[in-house]
């Protein structure tokens, strides 16, 4: 077995399979990376194919390469991305010589004991692809709704995201009891009528997302038991959680709600400045007034204080406090790009739903009448004016009672 290949190339294929390999393995053979070299034309070009998996998921990428001996191997992941990452950049040529596998370039070898293969198990099949959706937007929208998930592994099928498609909809959404974000994006369902409700792990469909690239299509890939995407010669899959998230409709459903718009970015700034004072999980609070049409965001106890007054126009009542939680208060509002916020509250330890813009007209207070953020909306987070783009993204978080003195 024997290939040359750009170092560029062999580092960013190994990394990206690298992925999903163990940190530790009580079966050495998953560490390992299998390279299949497939030779092509007389000149000998060809193709190679990077695969590694551990017990919830499996990474394949294929890139081209020089194959005048094909083969396979399989070798330590870890040690060969460390290796290729020191390697001189420029051509590499690497070969199967007896019991080693070499790895040289520009005056640069290195030698790696070689795995059996026999003991490697077979790679997991790519499930039934249900459909395509855009490749920016599925990674934009599982950003967007991660920060949500939880991080308890005691509750698994919280540190989950809801993969829901339906028709031409896919919804992503994530909890952890205190907060919930949701986020919809138009996709290419394979048939008419294509739906599936699943549970993918936070942490790995995040990386998935990011390293399948921001262009093209990614193929999306679902059975009763594993998730698989498929994108500009990436494979990857993932094993499903079991269980299932509470259904968001009747959470999100906000009954006579006070609405205050803002803007964004200057909330953002407020929220991280009034921060530096909130010591643990003490709350930011915001005052709203419909007179001073005007927001105060204050923090801290006793003389260590801080505070911010805003512009905000408020509708439904004449005075409102809420306190937030500011990390995930913070996490909520760097999901969103709009230029302006709208957010539905209830008062105090109630809820509080988070969206981009102001409805357009037609739209009901809960902003999901025509023109708002429910289905086929076009308003807050949608594709009409206020929108940012295709689809929508929904925050809700839990307001703290404790309020400040």
């Amino acid at each position: 077995m024997e290939f040359r290949i750009e170092r560029s190339a062999l580092t960013e294929a190994v990394s990206w399979a690298a992925r999903v390999l163990p940190v530790r393995s009580p079966v050495p053979v998953l560490g390992g990376l299998l390279l299949d070299a497939e030779g092509g034309d007389e000149a000998g070009h060809g193709r190679l194919r990077i695969s590694g998996l551990d017990y919830e998921a499996s990474a394949r990428i294929d890139v081209e390469a020089e194959a005048p001996r094909p083969g396979k191997v399989l070798v330590m992941g870890r040690r060969l991305l460390d290796i290729c990452k020191v390697l001189p950049d420029g051509p590499v040529e690497c070969a199967v010589e007896g019991s080693r596998f070499t790895v040289s370039g520009d005056g640069a070898r290195f030698g790696l004991s070689v795995l059996p293969l026999d003991d490697y198990p077979a790679l997991p099949p790519l499930p039934q692809v249900r459909g395509a959706v855009d490749a920016e937007l599925f990674a934009a929208a599982v950003a967007d709704v991660a920060v949500a998930a939880g991080r308890d592994d005691a509750l698994p099928a919280l540190t989950g995201i809801r993969l829901g498609l339906d028709g031409d909809t896919m919804t992503l959404a994530a909890t952890d009891r205190y907060r919930f974000a949701v986020r919809t994006v138009p996709w290419k369902a394979t048939a008419p009528g294509e739906s599936a409700d699943v549970l993918v792990s936070a942490r790995r469909l995040t990386e998935i997302a990011r390293s399948l690239g921001r262009s093209g299509l990614v193929s999306v890939a679902l059975d009763a038991g594993s998730a698989g995407f498929e994108h500009a010669g990436m494979r990857t899959t993932v094993r499903l959680l079991e269980g299932r998230l509470p259904r968001h409709e009747k959470l999100f459903a906000m009954e006579d709600p006070a609405v205050a718009v803002l803007d964004r970015a200057r909330l953002t700034e407020a929220v991280k400045r009034v921060s530096v004072v909130a010591d643990g999980d003490s709350p930011v609070q915001m005052t709203f007034s419909r007179t001073d049409a005007a927001v105060t965001l204050r923090a801290g106890y006793e003389d260590d204080v801080a505070s911010q007054r805003l512009p905000a126009a408020l509708e439904g009542a004449e005075e409102l406090t809420v306190a937030f939680n500011p990390g995930y208060l913070a996490d909520a509002l760097a999901a969103f790009t709009g230029p302006s916020l709208r957010l539905q509250l209830l008062g105090a330890g109630q809820r509080a739903l988070i969206t981009d813009g102001t409805p357009t007209s037609g739209a009901g207070p809960d902003g999901t009448g025509p023109g708002g953020t429910g289905p086929g909306g076009t308003g807050p987070g949608g594709t009409g004016p206020g929108g940012t783009g295709p689809g929508t993204h929904r925050h809700l978080l839990m307001s703290v009672r404790s309020q400040l003195v």
